[in-house]
């Protein structure tokens, strides 16, 4: 099992706590996805600003298969997310 370190939320300032907390107020938690990005928080910014845009913002595709997309992918690659 790999192991990299992580910023914790409550130790979080300047661009990566305004992203938690962002993160908090819309999923109500930090998810550990969003936290293995915490030592870069520009890459995190990125990363979260290219998530939002496929995932949640006008699409042609509905809310449903997006996720189902998503799921198929996952599970395909085996990956716990």
């Amino acid at each position: 099992m790999s192991w990299i370190r992580q910023v914790d939320p409550t130790e979080a300032e300047g661009l990566l706590k305004r992203i938690f907390d962002e993160a908090i107020g819309r999923e109500g938690r930090v998810w550990n996805i969003v936290r293995i990005l915490s030592l870069n928080p520009e890459a995190l910014r990125d990363v979260l600003s290219l998530y939002l845009t496929t995932m949640k913002r006008e699409s042609p595709l509905t809310t449903v298969q997006r996720e189902l997309l998503a799921v198929v992918v996952s599970a395909e690659l085996a990956c716990e997310y």
